[in-house]
């Protein structure tokens, strides 16, 4: 199922929150940006100035000079370095009381020295030492190649005038006036709208609350599978609230440098406490909320512990009566760490899930309000026709609607153009034009006619909406498509084995009539087998067995994935479940070919029929059943 996610595009400026904002007092001097340059060249000047007039205490003397007092004996001590000596005369000074210190300079050419001391000759050794170019060349020229290469590959790697490091924050600020979401978009959330209600009051009247001693919940932890509208609820509730809304994604805080993610937190906060009442959104909390202890230990993952331990300090700090709220959006709530989900941080959480029938009706149409429908069109129809879709994918589908009503040349959108976009959004785009062979046609029309005659003959089997041989996305090359008749929460054991009996109706076609098969039959076989197990294993479904679950699994995220199961059973138990799988399996493998067996002659003019149109409608199906008893 394809979905994509639906985002306004704001205009909202960024705003770095490591710069204070709204601060009406003056910085002191030495605080200013423009001043700090200027300070650092004081330093260095005043350095320069200093360090000379510490050395005035040593006397530096001619190297001949030094001669003299050592053929004089008045040396007492000395130290020699590779261009210096310096040391003590026996000669006190009279200022001090002191023996006077000394320094001179050790000429290079010992040739020419001992040439001028012989010769009487008072000479002074000099190194010319150009400080000005020292600098230039050993630090001011190799430093700015390399911030010249660093802003080069910033520019390259970051993109858009942002470092590759990003270490700049993100944290959005909506003024009140920019957001112009409210409850009125949103639809299929009613229960969330009923909880999310309370946090509106709160920060329009916090009054209420606090007069009778009370405090709003620190935190609002929406949960939900991707695409249900968790982001637009929080954007919803700032607009209603008529407060400013900081918003910023989990992975943005994490960064290169340990600290960074740890600091925009602070910041974050210090800046939400200035504009109370507001909100602060965090999305995709999992990315700094997953549970600490668990994996290496890396430096990514300490900056991710540091990050969250700084957001949990900082929801036990602030006053709840402040009029700041924090709210936030994950769809992996069993990864997150305990502690954010304790009393006082993120202690109320509201799922928000899959829309029912009236949910989807009311999305469709609020993203159908602004398109030219034509006459034909029936929301109620077109939700009836995707159970299990989230907002996300209904957006989808009314776009792709759109687009091939364009397409196709049409003045209105038709429901003929749902219906397309529909099949599009659930088993890809139709390939006409692949190089499917007749002999394959033929193969799979018998095969989806197969699934289509079992289905209509089974007691508790879904109504039969479409059955079609165009291959469609990657590798279906059919598919027999059921539609309920009314939502369901519940299944019972007998519907589940029709479920299986339906699913190994394709390849038992097949055999009856080419007396063999193929490998059409793959994906049937791998979900009859999981029906199976989890019957076995699950819901107790098993009279050897009985009714115990067997495995101890986490519960499944909203993103479908479960966690590696704990088994709790011994070999002697995993054979008995691999047998019951396995007469369940036979079982509706014995069912669909008794049916199939017995209505030969139904399934062979399905079939023919189905490959001279590629496409038959449930409509279409009943009357060639019934033409066919008759």
């Amino acid at each position: 199922m394809a979905k994509s996610d639906f985002k306004k595009n704001s205009k909202e400026p960024e705003i770095e929150i490591n710069k204070p904002q709204n601060s009406d007092q003056p910085q002191p001097f030495w605080k200013e940006p423009k001043n700090i340059f200027w300070l650092y060249i004081l330093f260095i000047i005043l350095s320069m100035w200093i360090w000379p007039s510490l050395q005035a205490a040593k006397v530096t003397i001619p190297y001949s000079e030094f001669q003299e007092y050592l053929d004089k004996k008045e040396v007492s001590e000395a130290v020699i370095s590779d261009r210096f000596i310096h040391g003590t005369l026996k000669e006190l000074d009279t200022r001090t009381g002191k023996p006077k210190e000394f320094v001179t300079l050790v000429p290079q050419n010992n040739e020419v020295a001992r040439e001028l001391l012989e010769h009487d000759v008072k000479f002074t050794v000099v190194y010319e030492d150009n400080w000005l170019r020292n600098l230039l060349f050993n630090w001011i020229l190799p430093f700015g190649l390399i911030f010249l290469l660093w802003g080069w590959f910033a520019r390259r790697m970051g993109g858009m005038g942002q470092s590759f490091l990003n270490i700049g924050n993100k944290v959005h600020i909506h003024a009140e006036e920019d957001l112009k979401v409210t409850f009125d978009d949103v639809a299929g959330a009613d229960e969330a709208k009923e909880e999310l209600q309370e946090v509106i009051n709160f920060l329009r009247n916090p009054e209420e609350v606090t007069k009778l001693g009370g405090h709003m919940p620190k935190g609002v932890l929406l949960m939900g599978p991707p695409g249900t509208g968790k982001t637009l609820l929080a954007r919803a509730v700032a607009g209603e609230s008529h407060v400013p809304f900081f918003n910023i994604s989990g992975s943005e805080f994490i960064e290169l440098f340990v600290g960074v993610g740890a600091a925009r937190v602070r910041e974050m906060f210090n800046q939400a406490r200035q504009k109370a009442p507001c909100i602060i959104f965090i999305d995709e909390l999992d990315a700094i909320g997953g549970a600490r202890g668990i994996g290496p230990r890396m430096g990514g993952n300490d900056e991710r512990e540091q990050t969250l331990n700084q957001l949990l300090t900082e929801m036990d700090g602030f006053d709840p009566t402040s009029g700041v709220v924090v709210m936030a959006a994950t769809n992996r709530p069993e990864i997150l760490d305990k502690a954010l989900l304790r009393a006082g941080r993120f202690d109320r959480q509201i799922v928000v899930d899959k829309p029912d029938l009236k949910g989807r009706v009311g999305i469709l149409k609020i993203h159908t309000q602004k398109m030219k429908l034509a006459v034909d069109v029936d929301l109620e129809i077109i939700a009836k026709r995707t159970p299990g879709f989230v907002g996300a994918d209904l957006a989808n589908i009314a776009n792709e609607a759109a687009i091939r009503a364009v397409r196709k040349k049409h003045t209105e959108i038709t429901l003929q153009d749902f219906e397309e976009a529909i099949d599009r959004v659930i088993a890809g785009p139709e390939k006409k034009h692949t190089g499917i062979t007749q002999v394959e046609k033929h193969r799979v029309a018998f095969h989806e006619s197969g699934h289509t005659l079992v289905a209509k003959t089974v007691p508790t089997a879904e109504p039969v909406h479409k059955v079609s041989i165009i291959p469609h996305g990657v590798a279906a090359l059919g598919y027999t498509l059921q539609l309920p008749v009314q939502e369901k929460f519940l299944q019972t054991e007998q519907e589940l084995k029709d479920q299986i009996a339906i699913l190994m109706g394709g390849r038992v076609s097949e055999e009856i009539v080419f007396g063999d098969v193929s490998s059409g039959a793959a994906n049937d076989l791998d979900r009859a087998s999981e029906i199976a197990r989890q019957m076995i294993k699950k819901l107790g479904m098993s009279k050897n067995l009985g009714a115990v679950t067997f495995g101890k699994q986490e519960q499944l995220s909203f993103l479908g994935v479960a966690n590696q199961e704990e088994r709790n059973y011994s070999e002697e138990t995993a054979r008995l479940i691999d047998d019951e799988v396995k007469t369940l399996v036979e079982e509706g493998y014995q069912r669909a070919k008794a049916i199939l067996q017995k209505k030969r002659e139904v399934l062979d003019r399905l079939a023919k029929h189905l490959e001279e149109k590629e496409v038959l409608s449930g409509e279409e199906v009943d009357i060639i059943i019934k033409e066919s008893k008759s």
